[in-house]
């Protein structure tokens, strides 16, 4: 089990072999990032900007338009804000084939505190027009993105945090841009991206041990979305707990509340920041504070049920 940064820098050389056209631009931080892997060994195709990021976006529009494939590679709170506007303007108007990969994402900063902790990049990059968005759960679907990323067309948004995460895929051959069933359930879903995935497997586990029955629906391709699973095990369990590294406004939890209510609502809890920046503590400290355990899911599991059963009694 690899830190996920150097799973993905690793990754990238061996795509880089593969492909010619793939160029790496770093702002300043190719040694956190490990973008450093591909700058050894294809030095003519790593371009430093320094910490200049709207620069370093814009010239990833302009490589693109030529047919080159840019990976504008630096910490997630960098390229979903302070440069927002290129990647809006340069890169997802003209819909150009960009691969961002958004580092350091959530809270796996950890000590560096609330200006480099973002817990609102899925929102601002799934509002953007053309742009897709990927959050893998473990090593082994961010490879499997990042070979699907090389066959896709457009600007894709890749959430990676920087922790060695538990391995949980299913064991697919391939990525095919859908949610993934991790767990069949009837009493409660739980809807989940990134590394709170294995923490709501656990808290699955923990809840069958009381009898109550949780399927777990692995969310990582986020934008675009495809709804067809959501809406059957959702009409199956009848409630539904979201958790996510991430605020609740425009994440996962977002993106759930806003399909089912078009499609079946049912009671809904989100687990995620709740409309404030993050303090600067340990990842294990900011798990706790910020109530993301297992034992914190399994609750609001069954406070979800509870509402679902009065309303059906009601109904009744």
């Amino acid at each position: 089990m690899r830190e996920m940064r150097t799973a993905f820098g690793e990754k990238l050389v061996e795509l880089g072999r593969k492909n010619d056209k793939i160029y790496v631009l770093d702002a300043d931080l190719n040694t956190s990032t490990r973008t450093d892997l591909f700058r050894d060994e294809f030095p003519s195709r790593f371009i430093q900007f320094g910490i200049a990021e709207q620069n370093m976006f814009g010239f990833a529009g302009g490589m693109a338009a030529t047919g080159l494939i840019p990976f504008p590679t630096t910490f997630s709170c960098f390229n979903t804000t302070r440069a927002l506007d290129m990647v809006r303007t340069c890169i997802c108007y003209p819909n150009l084939n960009v691969k961002i990969p958004g580092c350091y994402a959530g809270i796996s900063t950890g000590k560096a505190g609330a200006t480099h902790q973002t817990v609102e990049d899925i929102g601002i990059m799934r509002m953007l027009p053309n742009m897709s968005v990927l959050s893998p759960a473990d090593e082994i679907e961010m490879e499997q993105m990042m070979d699907a990323m090389m066959e896709y067309q457009g600007p894709v948004y890749l959430r990676l945090s920087k922790l060695a995460l538990p391995i949980v895929s299913s064991g697919q051959a391939a990525f095919d841009w859908a949610p993934v069933i991790l767990r069949d359930g009837s009493d409660v879903l739980l809807c989940v991206t990134g590394f709170m995935v294995h923490k709501c497997l656990i808290a699955a586990q923990e809840l069958e041990k009381s009898g109550v029955s949780a399927a777990v629906l692995n969310i990582s391709a986020i934008k675009p979305f495809a709804s067809e699973k959501l809406i059957r095990l959702a009409k199956i369990c009848g409630c539904v707990v979201t958790a996510e590294d991430h605020s609740i406004f425009g994440g996962v939890g977002g993106l759930v509340s806003e399909v089912l209510g078009e499609n079946h609502p049912v009671p809904i809890k989100r687990i995620g920041y709740k409309d404030k920046f993050i303090v600067s503590a340990s990842d294990e400290d900011l798990v706790a504070t910020y109530h993301l355990g297992e034992a914190d899911i399994a609750a609001a599991a069954k406070a979800v049920i509870g509402v679902k059963k009065k309303l059906q009694a009601g109904n009744g």
